[in-house]
């Protein structure tokens, strides 16, 4: 369905540990480049605020996000979507971004990359 995974943070304020930790996990190479193989894209949304790997999203296409999703108020939040559309990890805490890559490896898609 979809060509991408996306990881996507939900956010209240910049500052949230949640989304501190996403990004911080990120600026490491090792799992920089697993996000990069497993043909991941970041969405975050602060507020109301929607962004796709730090490239603005309109108000219209940050709405379609979450109504998508599917997410409610509830945040933080942090949401794995497969590239068959379906929720794969939502949680509120904790961005164990390695847990999340062998959640995609053991994916049927995943093993027919």
């Amino acid at each position: 369905m979809w060509k991408t995974r996306p990881l996507v943070v939900l956010a209240e304020r910049a500052d949230d540990p949640l989304l501190a930790e996403v990004r911080t996990a990120l600026q490491q190479p090792a799992n920089r480049e697993a996000f990069v193989e497993r043909e991941m894209v970041l969405y975050t949304v602060i507020g109301d605020q929607g962004r796709r790997n730090d490239q603005p999203l309109s108000a219209a296409a940050t709405r379609g996000l979450l109504d998508a999703l599917e997410a409610g108020d509830e945040r933080p939040q942090l949401v794995l979507v497969g590239k068959d559309g379906g929720k794969k990890v939502q949680r509120s805490e904790g961005a164990d971004l390695p847990a999340i890559f062998a959640t995609i490896d053991r994916m049927p898609m995943r093993r027919a990359d």
